[in-house]
C-alpha cells in the first residue's frame, strides 16, 4: 500500500515526511498535479460492478495505482500548466475539466487525507475559522472584515492605543511584474492610515495584541506540539515571517482548556492536521489569531523530528 505524497516538485516540508517514510521502508509516490496533461496521463474507470473508481496516473518517472493509495498526504500541488499553443478561452475550459476530471478522481479516493483538500478549504477562510474557534471556546482578538472605511476607522480608534493589526484575508497577492504569488505581511494601522481605497473589497482589522510572546500550536490527529516563539527585532514582533533569524524557541506546554478548544476546531472541519497561531499577553491569556490547515513545522527545531514522526504514523497506519 503506497502513501501518496501531492505537493510541487520543491517542497522541504514535504520533503522531511517522504524521507521519514522510506526509512520505515513504506512505498511512497511523489506527485504534483500540476503536471497534468503534459506529463502526467490518468485512467479511471466505475460502473455496474465497482463502489470505487479504478484506474491509475501514470508519469514519466512513476506510476500510482488508485486501488494501492492507503493515505494522502496534501501538501501544496502546483496549478496544472497547459499547452502554450491553447487559445486563453480554451485554457479556461481545460482548466476546469481538469479540475473536475483529474481533481475529481483524487479527491473521491476513500482514503485517510492530511487533509482534504475540501476540509483545507473551508478553514482557510479566516471568518469561518475564527467564528469556529470562538465557539470552541478559545478566545480570539476583537476582529473586524469590512469594505467601509468609515467603520474601519471607528474600529481602530475604539481600541487600545489606537492601533490595529491589518491582516490579510489570503495569503498571498499576485507580483506586480510575474504574477507570482508575494506574501503578504502583518501590518499595523492607525485610524488616519485607512482611505478610500479601503472600498474596493474586503479588509479585515484586529486588535493588536500586547504579547509577551506567540504560540505556534501544531495538530496531528490527536496529538499536540507548542514552541514559544520570542521575537528578536522589531520586524518579527509584528510578524514572525518577515525575519526567522532574529527567533527563538522554546518547546511549551499547552493549558487544558486551550488543548479542549482545539480538539473542538480539528473535529468542526475534520482536519488531521493543522497549524495554530496564539498570541501569548503578559497575563499569560492565548489568543487564537490564525489558523493554517497546510502550515509548516519545519523551522522549529526541537518539534522538527516529533512533528515529522507523528504524521508518517498517520500516514503509515492509514487503512484504506
Amino acid at each position: 500500500m503506497t502513501v501518496l505524497v501531492l505537493t510541487r516538485p520543491t517542497d522541504a516540508t514535504a520533503d522531511l515526511v517522504i524521507a521519514e517514510l522510506n526509512e520505515r521502508s513504506i512505498p511512497v509516490r511523489r506527485l504534483d498535479p500540476g503536471v497534468f496533461p503534459e506529463a502526467l496521463n490518468m485512467t479511471a474507470r466505475i460502473g455496474p460492478d465497482l463502489t470505487s473508481w479504478q484506474g491509475a496516473l501514470r508519469g514519466r518517472h512513476q506510476d500510482v495505482s488508485f486501488s494501492d493509495i492507503r493515505s494522502v498526504y496534501y501538501r501544496r500541488p502546483g496549478a496544472f500548466r497547459f499547452h502554450p499553443d491553447m487559445t486563453e478561452q480554451d485554457t479556461r475550459w481545460a482548466q476546469a475539466e481538469a479540475q473536475a476530471g483529474l481533481g475529481g478522481l483524487l479527491y473521491s479516493l476513500p482514503c485517510l487525507w492530511v487533509n482534504h483538500p475540501n476540509r483545507n478549504a473551508l478553514a482557510t477562510f479566516p471568518p469561518v475559522a475564527l467564528a469556529a474557534a470562538a465557539r470552541g471556546g478559545l478566545s480570539v482578538p476583537r476582529t473586524l472584515i469590512t469594505n467601509d472605511p468609515v467603520e474601519a476607522r471607528e474600529f481602530v480608534s475604539a481600541l487600545p492605543g489606537q492601533v490595529a493589526a491589518y491582516k490579510a484575508l489570503g495569503t498571498t497577492h499576485p507580483d506586480d511584474h510575474d504574477d507570482r504569488p508575494q506574501a503578504l505581511w502583518t501590518t499595523q494601522v492607525r485610524p488616519g492610515e485607512i482611505d478610500e481605497s479601503v472600498r474596493r473589497t474586503a479588509h479585515q482589522f484586529q486588535e493588536w495584541v500586547d504579547k509577551d510572546y506567540e504560540v505556534r500550536l501544531t495538530v496531528v490527529a490527536h496529538n499536540l506540539f507548542a514552541a514559544e516563539i520570542h521575537a528578536g527585532s522589531d520586524a518579527s514582533r509584528i510578524d514572525f515571517r518577515t525575519d526567522y533569524g532574529s527567533l527563538t524557541f522554546k518547546p511549551c506546554g499547552v493549558p487544558e482548556h486551550i488543548a479542549g478548544g482545539v480538539h473542538m476546531l480539528t473535529y468542526t472541519f475534520g482536519l488531521q492536521y493543522v497549524a495554530l497561531d496564539f498570541l501569548v499577553n503578559p497575563q499569560g491569556r492565548w489568543y487564537l489569531v490564525d489558523v493554517n490547515p497546510n502550515g509548516q513545522w519545519g523551522f522549529i527545531p526541537d518539534l522538527r523530528a516529533p512533528i515529522t514522526r507523528a504524521l508518517a504514523d498517520l500516514l503509515e497506519s492509514a487503512h484504506p
